[in-house]
């Protein structure tokens, strides 16, 4: 649900890095949209339409597997972009990208950032540099699930998810968290036992 489209300073730290004159050239474009907990931004295999820059929100890219299992693969908070692929030459989704915290996100139309990141200025270069470190977090992730006993994945995923609400409280279900691990959700009331 769009709420307004802003020209304050942005919340989000990929916007709030450009240059104030590119800035000001996207503000027409951004659109402030809330991001309630459980939306589905993205299933696999759909057309991007919009991409989203999270202020407060966190947002999980989530594998599905054939049997319909689940797994996180990635998290998206202030510091990045849902809808990478965009302004990767590709058109769809291969995961789910699902918000886990609620909060605002600033809305774009995918072919206005494709624009953008063609002429090459500052939002090109973050917009790598940002898809860079996310593809470290994926491949830290991947070696985490594979090498880590569940005690430590929850604890990083925790400490993560902290980071990303700038808030103590974080409003998610055990069950939400289980599948976000592809464990069970007993499992991870075990190791949140453990953690306390």
């Amino acid at each position: 649900m769009p709420l307004s489209t802003s020209n304050s300073p942005p919340a989000n730290k990929l916007l709030a890095s450009l240059p104030a004159p590119q800035y000001q050239r996207l503000t027409p474009y951004l659109e402030e949209v809330s991001l309630p907990v459980g939306q589905v931004l993205y299933e696999p295999g759909e057309v991007i339409q919009y991409v989203y820059f999270p202020n407060q929100a966190m947002v999980s890219l989530v594998s599905i597997l054939e049997d319909g299992s689940t797994a996180e693969v990635g998290m998206v908070g202030n510091d990045g972009i849902v809808g990478y692929p965009v302004f990767l030459e590709g058109n769809l989704t291969t995961h789910r990208a699902i918000v886990q915290i609620e909060d605002t996100a600033m809305r774009m139309n995918a072919e206005t950032l494709k624009t953008e990141f063609n002429r090459g200025e500052t939002l090109q270069k973050l917009l790598l540099r940002y898809t860079q470190a996310l593809l470290t977090q994926v491949s830290q992730t991947a070696a985490c699930n594979r090498h880590h006993p569940l005690e430590e994945r929850l604890a990083r995923w925790l400490l993560t998810a902290h980071d990303y609400s700038l808030s103590d409280e974080l409003p998610l279900t055990q069950e939400f968290i289980s599948n976000m691990l592809g464990t069970r959700r007993a499992s991870v009331t075990v190791a949140a036992g453990m953690l306390q």
